[in-house]
């Protein structure tokens, strides 16, 4: 997957490699000079404290590295007449470090800690910034996967409440048109016990929002809503009417929101109020 971050306006791309970074060494080297990135990614390989490096990396995170061929490239490193691209570099000793990408969107990709000491060569102050927006992005990352996770288990539970809802609620004659009422009333229950509203009511005063009340929780809330689906089944399967459950789930989200809300912020509660 490609991604893209910003680094003193210059655009880095990066892409994952078997669950790693690579980060772009070609759009690094246009910070110093936009025509010949190729040069300067040979010249910097050509260096014999880049190879050292290099092979260093390789011997621990590569068991496919052929460290014969890396020191015949290491005794003529130094030399006038040596020049190594990434390609010689690549094919030569097999490695894994550096990877070059043909085409339209190519270039010469190399592992996060690759990258930063090239990143070193160029500017020590594009590599500052370099970390500093790579850690942006990963944090990020860190958040979006957080929410997926719980919004996928809220997808999950969701499918637990509506099986006891079909298998309690919902008699055998009952026509699509009047099932589809019963589950979206269901749903309102978990709606209105966690939001203070059902679906209709956030679309009336939230009309340019996508999606629905659900796709704009907060990832507490998620993860209150999967509880919330897990008990209203059970709930059900012991056949307490609607009204009391909507007060039983109600009490029971104030509650957890009070325990998930461990940040900062001051989140929305089930009654509407702010926590103190």
């Amino acid at each position: 997957m490609s991604r893209k971050i910003e680094v003193l306006s210059r655009e880095v791309r990066l892409t994952g490699v078997n669950d790693q970074d690579y980060v772009c060494l070609t759009d690094i080297a246009r910070y110093k000079d936009i025509d010949r990135t190729d040069y300067l990614i040979s010249n910097w390989l050509r260096n014999r404290n880049t190879l050292e490096f290099l092979g260093l990396w390789e011997q621990i995170n590569n068991p496919g590295f052929n460290p014969i061929e890396f020191d015949g490239i290491r005794k003529q490193a130094g030399l006038n007449s040596f020049i190594l691209t990434a390609k010689q570099w690549i094919e030569r000793t097999g490695a894994i470090g550096i990877q070059s990408k043909a085409g339209r969107y190519g270039g010469t990709f190399a592992h996060l800690d690759i990258a930063l000491e090239f990143a070193s060569w160029i500017s020590v102050e594009f590599k500052l910034y370099l970390i500093k927006e790579f850690q942006r992005l990963k944090e990020t990352e860190r958040q979006t996967l957080g929410w997926d996770i719980r919004r996928n288990l809220a997808k999950i539970n969701y499918r637990i409440h509506t099986d006891a809802i079909q298998t309690h609620l919902i008699p055998p004659e009952l026509g699509k048109a009047q099932t589809n009422l019963v589950y979206a009333s269901e749903a309102d229950v978990l709606n209105m016990a966690l939001f203070g509203q059902t679906a209709a009511q956030w679309r009336g005063v939230n009309p340019g929002k996508k999606g629905n009340i659900r796709d704009q929780a907060t990832s507490a809330q998620l993860v209150c809503l999967s509880n919330l689906e897990n008990l209203n089944a059970l709930f059900i399967s012991e056949g307490l009417p609607q009204p009391e459950r909507l007060t039983r789930l109600n009490q029971i989200a104030i509650q957890q929101m009070k325990l998930l809300a461990t940040d900062n912020r001051l989140p929305e509660l089930p009654d509407g109020k702010k926590e103190d």
